[in-house]
Order: C-alpha cells, then sequence, then structure tokens
C-alpha cells in the first residue's frame, strides 16, 4: 500500500500518542491478521509500528529488558480485549467499551496495588511461553491470570461499596478518571470472555452490510448464552460493532429484535444498548473531526466525515425519531454540534480565496514574488472538503451556510478568472510570476467548484495567453 510523506509523518505522529502497551498490543494483533492473510494496509502500520518502537527505544539495559517483559505480559493480557478499546478521551462513556488510553494505568495498578506476586509470575511464565514459541500455553497463562484477576477486583469492589473513603483510596490507586467504571467494565468483559470468544468465532471478520439472516444468527446465540451472563447483550453488541464496515448499521440489531422502529418499543428490549453504543461512536467521532480541524488536518481524510454523514442518515431513517425523545434530542445535539464545529472554516473559504486572486496593480507586487505554495494547497484543499460539506449539507444540518460559502466562490471565481487571465496577458518582467500564479491557484481552485474539465480548458487558455504575450515581445 502506497502511502505519501505526508500521510506518513500523520501516522508515525498518531502512533507516537500511543502508550508502548498500546502500541504493542496493535502490533500483535496485526501480526496475528497477518497470518491468518492480513488487512488492506496492514503491512504498513506494522512496519510504522516497528520503526517507531525502534526510534524511541533507549540504549539496552536490564531495567529496559524488564520493560519489554512487562509490556509483552500486558499486550498478551489485553489481546482478547482488542474489540471492547475505543479510541476516545477516557472520561468519555461508552457503553461496554474500554478507553484504550486507560489499559496501561490498569494494567499498572494490577501489577502494583492488585495483585503484585501474582502478576510478576505470570510476566516471567508468559514471557518464557512465548519465546519458546508455545503461543497456545501463553493464552492459557494470560487466561488464568485475567480469571485471577476478575475475582480479586470484584471482591475489592464489594469490600469498599460500604467504605467511603476505601472507595476513594481504590480510585485513586487505579488512576483513571473513571476508574471504578472502567474496572467494572474490565470485569464485565472477562466473565463473559468464553461466551464471547465462541461469539467471535461465529461472526464473520467483516461484514459490509448487516442482513436480516446475520442479525436472527447473532440475536439466537446471544439470547441463549444470556440466562448466565446478562452483560452478554451488551458485550455482544460491541464485539459485532468492530466487525461492521459501518458501524451505525448495529441499530439494526435493536429494531429487529423490537420488531419496530420506534424507541420505546426498542428501549423494551435487552438489545436496545445498541442506539446508545452507536450514539456514541457518532459523537466520538464528531470529536475527533474537531480535532483534526484545529490540527489542521481534517482535509488529509474527508472520510470521516463521511462516515458521521452515513451514520446520521442511518439513524434518521432506520429509526422514527420525530418524536421527543431522549435519542431523538442526542442525535439532533450531534447534528448541532457538527454545525458549531464546521462553521469557522466553512465560512473561511470565500476570504481566502479573495486574498489569494484579488487582482492588484503593478505597485503591489514585489518584484519575482510568488503566492506561497503552502496556502495555495490548504485553500485548494478547503474547496475539496467545503464541496464535500455540500454534498452532506442536508443530512449534517450546515446547508445554509455551505451553500452561502460554496456559491461566494463560485461567483467569485467566475466573475474574476477573465481579469486574472487578462493580467496574464499584459503581465511584464517584474510582475509576471505572481499573476502566473495567482492564474494557476484560480485553475486549482476551479477544479474543485466546477470540475478538471473546466479547469485544464482554462490552463490551455493560460498558456495560450503566454504564448501570445510572448510573441509579442519577440517582435518587439
Amino acid at each position: 500500500m502506497a502511502i505519501d510523506g505526508q500521510k506518513a509523518d500523520k501516522l508515525r505522529g498518531f502512533l507516537r500518542e500511543l502508550s508502548p502497551q498500546a502500541r504493542a498490543m496493535l502490533l500483535a494483533e496485526l501480526e496475528r491478521n497477518e497470518q491468518g492473510g492480513g488487512l488492506p494496509g496492514s503491512d504498513l502500520i506494522i512496519r510504522e509500528l516497528r520503526n517507531v518502537g525502534r526510534d524511541d527505544a533507549p540504549a539496552a539495559s536490564p531495567v529496559r529488558s524488564a520493560a519489554d517483559r512487562d509490556e509483552n505480559a500486558a499486550r498478551q493480557f489485553f489481546a482478547f480485549l482488542e474489540p471492547f478499546f475505543v479510541d476516545d478521551e477516557p472520561d468519555r462513556v461508552h457503553e461496554g467499551r474500554l478507553p484504550r488510553a486507560a489499559a496501561a494505568t490498569m494494567w499498572e495498578w494490577i501489577c502494583r496495588d492488585l495483585l503484585p506476586d501474582d502478576a510478576n509470575a505470570y510476566a516471567d511464565n508468559a514471557i518464557r511461553l512465548m519465546h519458546a514459541g508455545d503461543q497456545g500455553k501463553a493464552a492459557q497463562a494470560a487466561h488464568a491470570f485475567q480469571d485471577r484477576v476478575a475475582q480479586t477486583i470484584e471482591k475489592t469492589l464489594v469490600a469498599s461499596q460500604t467504605d467511603e473513603k476505601a472507595r476513594r483510596k481504590l480510585a485513586h490507586q487505579i488512576g483513571t478518571p473513571r476508574a471504578l467504571e472502567d474496572v467494572r467494565q474490565l470485569v464485565a468483559i472477562l466473565k463473559t470472555r468464553d461466551v464471547l470468544a465462541a461469539l467471535a468465532g461465529k461472526l464473520p471478520s467483516k461484514i459490509r452490510n448487516l442482513s436480516d439472516d446475520q442479525i436472527a444468527s447473532f440475536t439466537a446465540f446471544v439470547d441463549s448464552t444470556a440466562g448466565k451472563h446478562r452483560q452478554v447483550y451488551t458485550m455482544g453488541l460491541v464485539l459485532l460493532l468492530s466487525r461492521l464496515s459501518a458501524p451505525w448499521q448495529l441499530i439494526r440489531v435493536a429494531i429487529k429484535a423490537a420488531d419496530s422502529d420506534q424507541p420505546t418499543r426498542i428501549g423494551e428490549t435487552p438489545y436496545a444498548p445498541a442506539v446508545s453504543i452507536v450514539l456514541s461512536d457518532v459523537e466520538r467521532l464528531v470529536r475527533e473531526l474537531e480535532t483534526d480541524l484545529q490540527r489542521g488536518q481534517a482535509m488529509a481524510q474527508p472520510s470521516l466525515l463521511k462516515d458521521i454523514h452515513d451514520a446520521a442518515r442511518g439513524l434518521r431513517t432506520e429509526l422514527d425519531l420525530s418524536g421527543d425523545t431522549p435519542w431523538g434530542r442526542r442525535l439532533a445535539a450531534i447534528r448541532s454540534q457538527l454545525a458549531v464545529t464546521l462553521r469557522p472554516d466553512i465560512e473561511s473559504a470565500p476570504g481566502r480565496v479573495r486574498r489569494m486572486l484579488r487582482v492588484r496593480s503593478n505597485k503591489e507586487i514585489v518584484p519575482g514574488s510568488v503566492l506561497d505554495a503552502s496556502d495555495v494547497a490548504e485553500t485548494e484543499a478547503l474547496l475539496g472538503f467545503v464541496g464535500q460539506c455540500r454534498n452532506y449539507a442536508n443530512e449534517l444540518a450546515i446547508n445554509e451556510m455551505t451553500m452561502r460559502a460554496y456559491s461566494e466562490v463560485q461567483n467569485y471565481l467566475e466573475t474574476h478568472v477573465e481579469q486574472l487571465l487578462e493580467g496574464l496577458r499584459t503581465s511584464v518582467k517584474t510582475d509576471r510570476s505572481y499573476r502566473q500564479s495567482q492564474f494557476d491557484a484560480a485553475a486549482r481552485f476551479c477544479a474543485k467548484i466546477f470540475g478538471q474539465e473546466y479547469a485544464e480548458t482554462l490552463v490551455k487558455a493560460g498558456e495560450v495567453a503566454v504564448a501570445n504575450e510572448r510573441k509579442v515581445a519577440a517582435k518587439a
């Protein structure tokens, strides 16, 4: 899978923000998938993970060896939980899921406070088995330690129920923003591990379109095991979510279980958490988009906006949210927040185009100067992003602002391209490079607004104008 330098730098930056334990777990999961044929692009991510690991690694020492042992032991311990991790701020609530950022902190608590002796023995045993190439026994060792951890956490939580001071101390020791909720979630996943593993074996590795037959197979299995493990409803939904190409389709399970698209009917079924899980995921995507916009990275991955649009459309079309319901209000808040997030960039587009393409007199142009190339590229990307927003405007509640900004850019280009072309025809040595750079930028912007064919025609007109001007200069 080819990747340009900018995308590679972005990928490295993202990977460096992960903790060493998270990177190790991600690498292990990708390497495991590679043995089964792999996923598109996984070879690239594996290579970058290894490169980041080498870049971060200090000189070899006994301390580093101990750290390697702990990281590998943690990776083995958390491998099963990978589908239940969510890449979001650790204080955000995701039903049935754990913040990935909390994994390293919880592992430190387990090793330091909860079961230090058992954790040390497990780490030694697991690493010995992995070095021996016995992955099966290493996994068994991890399962045994997981069971021990789950039992001990349950006892610890019960012991602190009636002691507020003990609860505060426990939360402080765990160290995550939602400490007690996080370890309860960890216990819930570990206690249903074997059932979830059986369910995972029945699910396709990737589901592009969740069908009625697949939903029936899923619910039949979950219903048959829920007598012993009531939490398998939520855990099973999260596991299914991890296999969906379009995660919003998870709501179809709840709709099918209720045989209705009415929120009140769906809320009466054990599969109702599907809707909250999807809404939380859309909220996460909006926050991710907001962060990317602040960093100037949103234009580089327009698929994120499409994912938000598709999810919002799926929720609105497959659920009846016409009444005043908590889910309806939540979706309305998401769309409102998205409009607030997108407004500054969308509304800045016309001004950026005007600033760059304004026809200037010779006195205003520094001889030999040109438009800043990065500024041109950023504006071009912004126009492409505004165009994408225009395609999704109705669903994302940004129709008015997007149409206004798009129309302003269209009108400006239509009325000023001819002036830029005339300026290029009549340019002299001192201002020619600047006027050429303006005209080239206009052609790139027109490609985003009017299409590539229009832009190519414009470029040819510019070439003719320059050629004619040179002929006149040569005759003179």
